[in-house]
């Protein structure tokens, strides 16, 4: 098995486990997608809209925003997990949404099918040229990519405490925006509108902080992950080196280093 092979199967086995804690986690995400909604209701495609596909749906919590946004539309939810799609036909019994399970990176959609695309907080996981290139491929001329993912500053402060205990990845390390401007620009995307404004979870300690990323399916599933639990000594550590990011409300913060991208595939000129 390759090691990007393995390391799909390990994402998608995070958000598996996750599915039926995330909802009750995911203040960030909420935030993000209400962030996310505001960039689109200002980039919109041309023309009329019927279909978007929400890449990398999770729960569907995106699915309202976007319905609210394009009330005839009709939905392609995709995500690579079996249980967030499960958890979204529950919550979306009736509604007029396609799920769908497949990989970013090789979507199962006609070229030029698509009239929008809306991820949030998906696309960290993939490759941003495969994944970018897959969606320009689908999306029509004057089709849009309204697009949150997340850069190399992403919970620093937790990558920061761990390097004094041991030596093990227990963040990974996401792409800068420039990369995904760049790998979008290569896929035939123009870049309309971005907001590289940062977001954060808050708890009042580290272990609520900790539970609350692990929820959501957000804790390292990188090759040199620390696979046995932390002794007494090294959680000492780890909480008085969190202590220095300790907020004047009292709160601990995990910064979301934040990437909102509207991405337009520019319309066919007949001259």
């Amino acid at each position: 098995m390759t090691e990007r092979r393995r390391h799909k199967q390990q994402v998608r086995k995070a958000f598996d486990r996750a599915a039926e804690s995330y909802d009750r986690a995911a203040a960030v995400q909420r935030e993000v997608c209400h962030r996310l909604a505001a960039l689109a209701a200002a980039t919109p495609p041309s023309g009329s809209v019927s279909r978007i596909l929400d890449a990398g749906c999770g729960t569907g919590f995106g699915l309202e925003l976007i319905a609210r946004a394009h009330p005839a539309v009709h939905i392609v939810a995709l995500d690579f997990a079996p249980a967030m799609l499960a958890r979204l036909r529950q919550e979306h019994p009736g509604d007029a949404i396609s799920p769908l399970c497949a990989d970013l990176e090789a979507l199962p959609l006609a070229a030029g099918s698509l009239d929008a695309v809306w991820s949030s907080l998906a696309l960290q996981w993939c490759d941003p040229a495969l994944a970018l290139a897959q969606i320009a491929r689908a999306l029509r001329p004057g089709g849009v990519a309204w697009i949150a993912t997340l850069g190399p500053a992403t919970l620093h402060e937790l990558r920061e405490a761990f390097a004094l205990v041991d030596e093990a990845s227990h963040v990974i390390r996401f792409h800068p925006a420039t990369e995904w401007i760049a790998a979008a620009e290569s896929a035939g995307l123009a870049p309309i509108g971005r907001d590289l404004d940062p977001a954060w979870a808050l708890a009042p300690d580290l272990r609520a902080l900790l539970r609350d990323i692990k929820a959501i399916g957000a804790h390292s599933v990188g090759e040199q992950r620390r696979r046995k639990p932390l002794g007494r000594a090294a959680w000492r550590t780890l909480e008085a080196a969190y202590e220095a990011h300790r907020r004047p409300d009292g709160l601990l913060p995990a910064t979301y280093d934040l990437i909102l991208l509207a991405l337009r595939k520019p319309e066919i000129r007949h001259d």
